[in-house]
């Protein structure tokens, strides 16, 4: 199967689909000549990149790459000569996630693991090309991994009918929440009328809410390249996001208030501007970083759906906050 068009027709397919069970495993408590010796014995097919050292329960302690391996005297313990704080693709992981490992981290070669730390293959390059020689090259290491990350760009765009099926069923979450915000204008129609200034700051509101929340899910859906969220670091990045987005919202609220108090001089609605724009930005920074990380954690596309869903729930939040103050300061 050439390489392109795995990329392109089986970009969800589970990695343990084309990973390679025969790899160099050696021991930790062997000393380079003993595990030459054994790889010398069962050499694996294909070209040797990294050798990786597992425990007698095959669970993976680290690798050496080949280089240090060959150039240590013969005497050295593989423990002290391994790399320890190894980058693992979990069993679990698709084609596509793969592929998102080798152009962040831009290892010729990853160990696959399963849930207990055990290692039950290695996926290489030559998953996504044959392209190996001359790895040594550092231009060339280059070219590697953008080849790669070019195959993936090229499978995601290569229908328009594909592209428009992955993409128009998110952005009913869009079409949903405009209806939504136009019932909830309604709803508060008494207050809207009764201060008309009200209205003239909803588009300021919602602009600050949606900015902020496209930032969030632009650099969330940075961060999850080659990583696999979990529910300990999402609770991390929540508490951060949080902090993150007050700090924005009371500096926008602050900004935007000044302007409104000068020009109205009417403290209530400064006060549900101010109020509506704090709420709204900081419930952004929150959904624009969790709705990437939980579509990951469900093995949906976040680049596709994070920014309609977050968008549409700032949005409704954001007006919510927004018209329940004025609801509340003009009763």
């Amino acid at each position: 199967m050439e390489s392109h068009a795995l990329v392109k027709d089986n970009l969800n397919d589970p990695v343990t689909k084309y990973m390679k069970t025969d790899f160099a495993r050696i021991r930790v408590d062997q000393t380079i000549d003993e595990a030459l010796s054994v790889v010398r014995k069962n050499p694996p097919e294909g070209q040797i990149l990294y050798f990786y050292v597992i425990d007698k329960d095959n669970r993976l302690e680290g690798v050496v790459p080949t280089r240090r391996f060959l150039l240590n005297s013969p005497e050295k313990q593989i423990g002290e000569i391994m790399v320890t704080s190894t980058i693992t693709v979990p069993a679990a992981a698709t084609v596509r996630e793969a592929c998102e490992f080798f152009t962040r981290h831009r290892l010729l070669a990853f160990p696959v693991v399963d849930a207990e730390q055990r290692m039950i293959g290695i996926v290489d390059v030559e998953l996504y090309t044959s392209e190996l020689s001359d790895i040594e090259g550092r231009q060339r290491h280059d070219e590697l991994f953008q080849l790669i990350g070019v195959h993936l760009s090229n499978a995601e765009q290569a229908s328009p009918i594909i592209a428009f099926r992955s993409r128009f069923p998110w952005l009913l979450a869009n079409i949903g929440g405009g209806i939504l915000a136009a019932f909830m204008s309604g709803v508060f129609e008494a207050e809207l009328q009764k201060v008309v200034s009200l209205a003239m700051f909803i588009p300021v509101v919602l602009a600050l809410a949606e900015s902020v929340s496209i930032q969030s899910v632009s650099l969330a859906l940075q961060s999850l390249h080659g990583e696999n969220p979990t529910l300990k670091s999402l609770v991390k990045k929540l508490q951060t996001e949080i902090s993150t987005g007050l700090f924005l919202g009371l500096a926008c609220s602050v900004t935007v208030g000044i302007v409104a108090l000068v020009w109205l001089r009417q403290f209530r609605v400064v006060i549900c501007l101010m109020g509506g724009i704090v709420g709204g930005v900081i419930f952004a920074a929150v959904v624009g970083m969790t709705i990437p990380n939980l579509l990951r954690l469900f093995r949906r596309d976040p680049r596709v759906a994070a920014g309609p869903i977050a968008l549409a729930a700032a949005d409704m939040v954001t007006l919510f906050i927004y018209f329940s103050l004025a609801r509340w300061m003009l009763r």
